[in-house]
């Protein structure tokens, strides 16, 4: 299988890539974001809810949600009154 220049760009940064093999949509992944993304999807482990809330606060840690403007978020039903 050869990859465009754009679709190994994309790979180098951890990005999906869509293909179409033969009528089925697939993805192409590196394998060290599978094996995290794997982690999540087919092992074995029960997540208890505290598992749970620490994966989304990290989540929203990385994604800039701890940011102290991002207050005004818990105070939007109340202004909206």
């Amino acid at each position: 299988m050869e990859l465009r220049a754009n679709e190994k760009h994309a790979l180098d940064s951890g990005i999906a890539v869509p293909i179409v093999v033969e009528s089925t949509d697939c993805v192409i992944l590196r394998r060290d974001v599978f094996d995290r993304v794997r982690a999540f999807l087919y092992d074995d482990k029960e997540w208890s809810h505290d598992d749970l809330r620490q994966q989304l606060a990290r989540s929203f840690e990385g994604s800039g949600w701890d940011d102290p403007a991002m207050d005004a978020y818990d105070d939007y039903d109340a202004s909206c009154q």
